[in-house]
């Protein structure tokens, strides 16, 4: 399948910045679930400063704003030929060690709540029990939006019992870590059914197999993902695979607009 996706970030200020510095992971890269077709990355009043990969291979951009004008924006867009591979991305690559992603960060903590989640789903084969496990966590966590927030933690979205697609990953990644797998967090893009705007990338997790290497589960629809997702980045957390970050010196209070296109 091939996709077409735009996707267009929008800040503006109510007076000049003093500085800001942002990080951009904006850019997909082929391998075995898709292939680049074409990619552009149009930044309009900030500076690049310098790109390179990142230590989970992700390739990050570093731009800066400062006085005039008073908004950035940063457009990103292009065609991804993808490939249905049931979930499966294949063996581990990349300058972080396989071991470092069975690590919690403070976004993937796992306390009572994760414990109690993970202990309970019953042994099976690997890829059967995490398959299980992405159905226990839809059924613990409800897709709500709104509900939580960046800073929302696994152990605290076990506790609402609602969160959007991040914390579902979150807890997803927390859980499979005490199972002794591996987990990551993909950041990303999802072919909806009916619709072309949406106004927010996706989110969801892969877990290492041993004989597979690293496989697929988006919880919010409880499938590994398929010829309708597009990778864009990966980390232990969202903080370290979110598209765009950045701090930002001075008083200038900021609006932030998203769009996202989606389509085939």
């Amino acid at each position: 399948m091939r996709l077409k996706i735009t996707h267009r970030t929008e800040y503006s200020y109510d007076v000049p910045v003093q500085y800001g510095l942002q990080r951009l992971r904006l850019v997909p890269q082929s391998g075995p679930t898709q292939a680049v077709v074409s990619w552009a990355l149009e930044i309009a009043g900030a500076r690049e400063e310098v790109r390179f990969a990142d230590q989970f291979g992700n390739e990050t951009r570093l731009v800066s704003v400062e006085g005039e004008p008073h908004g950035v924006s940063v457009e990103a867009g292009g065609i991804v030929e993808t490939f249905d591979t049931s979930g499966i991305v294949g063996p581990h690559q990349g300058f972080a060690p396989l071991w470092l992603f069975a690590r919690e960060t403070a976004l993937t903590v796992a306390a009572d709540g994760i414990a109690a989640l993970a202990d309970a789903v019953a042994p099976a084969s690997e890829v059967d029990r995490l398959h299980a496990l992405m159905d226990a966590v839809a059924d613990k966590v409800a897709y709500v939006p709104g509900s939580t927030h960046a800073g929302t933690n696994a152990e605290e979205a076990i506790a609402l019992g609602k969160g959007v697609c991040q914390d579902q990953a979150h807890v997803f990644i927390a859980a499979a870590r005490r199972l002794g797998y591996p987990a990551r967090y993909v950041s990303g893009y999802l072919l909806l059914d009916g619709t072309v705007d949406q106004v927010a990338s996706h989110a969801w997790a892969e877990a290492h197999v041993e004989a597979l290497g690293w496989v697929a589960f988006d919880v919010a629809n409880r499938i590994s993902p398929d010829e309708r997702y597009v990778r864009l980045a990966v980390g232990r957390d969202y903080r370290e695979a979110m598209p765009v970050s950045g701090i930002r010196l001075g008083q200038a209070a900021e609006a932030l607009a998203v769009h996202i296109t989606v389509e085939q």
